[in-house]
């Protein structure tokens, strides 16, 4: 049985497919159990690299009862919290990036300037297992029952300096809605005064508020059949690089270096960006104040000129 830790959020796990593919690849015939929030269950299902979720909210909260795991692997982090923790379950071995100070002196260097999905793909070559960064493509979820071809714009985010200003995606509701976009608005629950406002604000019916209304796989099944997708840089995005749904992504205090969809693929376009380094999961997600200026510098227009961008090649794509 194989133990991986990944106690994040939706973008983290589905930057974690091709690594999790991998190790299924390269090791097969063993049990692979995702250490994971228990909501993500869903997600980890659609991977189709996962056979069981083990609720865990971070490394510190890993509650392992079983017979010691025959291997480890951390996903989450270079240590030293996410190394002890998966050490404390007994495993046979343990696959991570080197740290002396966790008791790991084995294992790759970490590289803080490194792409998400390729950090994890090359921590599995480290130690002989295939990884294809290229391999993001998620199962689509059956039967969900939402609306397909329509455009999804996402105005939350757990980290506020990643939002981009509510009155700015009511203009480009408001925009596109008039192009003969069929807008709808997602979130959290928490989220649904905000997507609300929102809603207002564009002079939307109160249907297109679906903020709280759709579980897991609804929203993965609505971003899959969707026409587009607007959103910061957060998990609705990487549901739309897995199912190759054509996305304009607007980016502030991470850098899409890091975190955005791969270069090579046409149908998803990058606003923004920066040169900051990303966070580290085992030192926590730092919430800066107030919206980041790269992010605030980005305008409607601009916006709106990316949409029209990335219909045209996903246009001519399709044709």
């Amino acid at each position: 049985m194989i133990l991986v830790l990944r106690a994040l959020g939706v973008g983290d796990l589905a930057t974690a497919v091709p690594a999790l593919r991998g190790l299924r690849a390269g090791l097969p015939g063993r049990e692979v159990v995702l250490a994971a929030p228990a909501w993500l269950a869903p997600l980890a299902e659609l991977t189709g690299a996962v056979d069981r979720v083990l609720p865990t909210a971070g490394p510190d909260r890993i509650r392992w009862t079983g017979p010691p795991p025959e291997m480890a692997v951390n996903l989450h982090g270079r240590g030293p919290q996410s190394h002890r923790a998966l050490a404390a379950t007994g495993a046979g071995r343990l696959l991570a990036y080197r740290n002396p100070s966790a008791g790991h002196p084995e294992g790759p260097s970490w590289n803080a300037d490194e792409h998400e999905v390729r950090r994890w793909c090359r921590l599995l070559h480290a130690y002989g297992l295939p990884a294809d960064a290229g391999d993001l493509a998620l199962r689509r979820p059956v039967g969900a029952g939402v609306p397909a071809g329509v455009t999804v714009l996402h105005p939350g985010g757990k980290v506020a300096a990643k939002r981009w200003p509510a009155d700015r995606f009511a203009g480009l509701a408001r925009t596109l809605a008039a192009r003969g976009h069929r807008v709808v608005l997602t979130g959290s629950a928490g989220e649904r005064a905000l997507t609300e406002q929102v809603a207002r604000a564009a002079g939307l019916p109160s249907r297109a508020v679906l903020a709280g209304r759709t579980g897991l796989v609804e929203l993965a099944a609505l971003v899959a059949d969707a026409r587009l997708v607007v959103s910061g840089d957060t998990g609705v995005a990487h549901l739309a690089t897995g199912y190759g749904t054509a996305s304009v992504v607007l980016f502030g205090p991470v850098p899409a270096a890091h975190w955005g969809p791969p270069a090579d693929r046409p149908r998803h376009r990058v606003l923004g960006d920066t040169d900051d380094a990303g966070p580290d999961p085992d030192s926590g997600y730092p919430d800066g104040v107030g919206i980041h200026p790269v992010l605030d510098a980005i305008g409607i227009d601009e916006v709106v000129a990316a949409v029209a961008e990335v219909e045209r090649i996903s246009g001519a794509v399709a044709a």
